[in-house]
């Protein structure tokens, strides 16, 4: 019935990788509230207040586009394959 105690601790490399496992699902909630973020742009029809225009909001979008392709690559370079461990990270 008694089961061996499971370690206080994990070993530094498996925090790691599980670690960049959640960044890497939490990524796509990232990119959908930074593409729905120019939908709370302020559009004025005032002649006081900046009119955010086409331009301003398809360079955000592309940007975001790029940033988030960029920390795509390297959440998955650095996130070991599991071949590399040993073990599956999900399955510990």
């Amino acid at each position: 019935m008694s089961r061996e105690p499971s370690p206080l601790f994990v070993a530094k490399r498996t925090y790691r990788s599980r670690r960049m496992a959640d960044a890497a699902r939490f990524l796509p909630i990232l990119g959908t509230g930074l593409f729905l973020l120019p939908l709370l742009w302020k559009k004025s029809s005032s002649d006081d207040a900046p009119m955010t225009g086409t331009v301003e909001v398809m360079l955000y979008v592309f940007l975001v586009w790029v940033f988030l392709i960029g920390a795509a690559a390297i959440l998955s370079y650095r996130i070991p394959r599991s071949d590399e461990t040993g073990s599956d990270p999900e399955q510990d």
